[in-house]
């Protein structure tokens, strides 16, 4: 995928702005699991997604994490050249979620044009405003939703994202991303194995009755 095709206005760079976009930025691959930027420990630069997934989360100081966004293919991540945003620093880090290429900008060349392009620096202000919106909308999730319609609405994006009514997931990972223990969510999934709308495996949860789950995640 072409890198001029992750932003909208690149034809209002100029020539030169687009070159130095285009000669620094760098394709790589990584496999799950890759830890790509790890909180204000580094600044890897700004990720734009060719395909597989990325996951950006935080750690409290006890290790517990919390998914607050996850990246996909077109999807651009700004958190990851934090540095280069003098005026906020943010604790978060990314990692690989499923097999991923991505383009790298080194965060100090992105800075140098977004100074002297008033476009890009207003997509790069766009896709904050957009980035922070997601953090809302999941402060909003833990303060007012309880978790077990939390888990009922992670279990049905997740299916949305796998495309399988049969996840391969461990309860851990649901835990990472809910930024909750593990206890709680085996202890949900085992109330919904009961109540017929999963089927519990060892690293697979099957889901049974959607209809039954999307009812408690709306209710």
């Amino acid at each position: 995928m072409e890198l001029s095709s992750y932003f909208p206005i690149w034809d209002q760079l100029t020539p030169a702005q687009q070159a130095q976009l285009a000669r620094s930025a760098r394709l790589r691959t990584a496999p799950r699991g890759t830890l790509l930027h790890n909180g204000s420990e580094d600044c890897v630069g700004l990720l734009a997604v060719c395909s597989g997934a990325l996951r950006a989360f935080i750690r409290s100081p006890e290790g517990r994490e919390v998914t607050i966004y996850r990246l996909f293919e077109r999807d651009i991540c700004l958190f990851s050249a934090s540095c280069m945003l003098k005026s906020a620093q943010f604790d978060v880090s990314a990692e690989v979620e499923r097999d991923a290429q991505f383009w790298i900008i080194p965060a100090d060349i992105y800075q140098s044009v977004a100074a002297s392009s008033a476009a890009l620096a207003n997509y790069t202000s766009e896709l904050m405003a957009s980035r922070f919106s997601d953090v809302m909308w999941l402060v909003e999730q833990i303060l007012w939703r309880s978790q077990d319609r939390r888990l009922a609405s992670f279990l049905l994006d997740e299916s949305a994202l796998q495309e399988s009514r049969t996840l391969a997931i461990t309860h851990d990972r649901i835990a990472a991303h809910m930024g909750t223990a593990r206890e709680v969510v085996t202890r949900l999934l085992r109330y919904f194995q009961g109540e017929g709308m999963v089927r519990l495996a060892r690293g697979t949860i099957e889901l049974i009755d959607e209809d039954r789950l999307r009812a408690w995640a709306e209710e």
